[in-house]
């Protein structure tokens, strides 16, 4: 290899000119810090207030409180005819596919986020979902007398599907055994007392 006499790159450290020192302006530095250290600050906070000091979660805010109650999801303009689950699963070929006004217990609810919860009435039982995922309900609230308004249906699960539906419920999914009928409400507002 022939070189000039007044080549000024060296030839024991070809590498030299390829990498330069990185320089990071202190100031715009300091900046993306700040930023990062508040958005931590406030993804914190914001974790804080969907759990309470008692443990529990509401990743939904009410859209309407009274002194009685909360309402979660969509306000309830006019409640129509309030049945209890036991009448609406006893005629669930008149009532699949319509809009209803439930009262049921809360027999359980999904304790990670309050996702779902299983409404009881005497022997009635049905799944309560919310449309769209759009809301959840606290996850203290079983055991108490809830007001549902919402669409009601009725299908066959497989006994996988069982399986899963009884494990987020709490309950040993061994004990089901072959497809079993499932009530539903999809729920566009659920009425929750405070006591």
């Amino acid at each position: 290899m022939l070189r000039h006499q007044d080549e000024s790159v060296s030839s024991k450290d070809p590498s030299a000119t390829m990498f330069k020192p990185l320089t990071i302006n202190s100031g715009i530095f300091m900046r993306v810090l700040i930023a990062i250290a508040i958005s931590t600050v406030l993804f914190s906070a914001t974790l804080a207030e969907e759990t309470t000091g008692d443990g529990v979660i509401r990743l939904s805010e009410p859209v309407e409180v009274t002194d009685e109650y909360e309402v979660f999801g969509s306000r309830v303009e006019q409640i129509g005819e309030v049945k209890g689950l036991s009448e609406i699963v006893a005629n669930a070929a008149a009532h699949d596919d319509t809009e209803v006004f439930v009262r049921a217990k809360v027999a359980k609810v999904c304790q990670k986020k309050g996702c779902f919860f299983v409404a009881q009435d005497g022997d009635a039982i049905a799944r309560i979902t919310f449309v769209d995922y759009s809301f959840f309900v606290p996850t203290d609230s079983g055991g108490k007398d809830v007001t549902i308004v919402g669409t009601f249906g009725t299908k066959l699960l497989s006994e996988e599907k069982a399986r899963h539906y009884a494990q987020d419920a709490g309950t040993d999914p061994s004990q089901i055994a072959g497809p079993k009928t499932e009530y539903s409400i999809v729920a566009t507002s659920v009425i929750i007392p405070k006591t």
